[in-house]
């Protein structure tokens, strides 16, 4: 994810219409914990492009499967988990290369070290 898509920018009224839903709505999905967009200092929600593409998620899971929202949330909840598995196994794999790496020049240490017995 970009710094930028985090960031937060748009007013409910602009989220809205991006999305093609009513601000009403939205305040809805905020009190059901769906989203949770950024306040201002004075008090204004503020939604980030990542908001603004959850909400299309959202949108769309209702709109074109039909989906209620329970569903939604269970949904959203699965795709978080994914979501954070996917960075486990990715911090497990950073690991093992690290790990494979200095197997492999310990390998060659132990190899040269040989090499250099035999020429004695």
């Amino acid at each position: 994810m970009m710094y930028w898509e985090s960031k937060p920018r748009y007013v409910i009224s602009v989220a809205a219409r991006m999305i093609g839903i009513e601000a009403h709505t939205l305040r809805y999905y905020e009190r059901l914990g769906l989203v949770q967009p950024e306040r201002s200092s004075g008090n204004i929600r503020l939604y980030s492009e990542e908001e603004v593409d959850r909400l299309r998620y959202i949108k769309a899971l209702m709109s074109d499967c039909g989906v209620n929202l329970a569903g939604v949330e269970v949904a959203l909840r699965l795709m978080q988990q994914m979501k954070e598995m996917q960075q486990q196994l990715e911090e497990m794999e950073r690991k093992f290369s690290k790990v494979a790496e200095s197997e492999i020049e310990d390998m060659i240490e132990d190899i040269i070290e040989d090499a250099e017995w035999k020429e004695i």
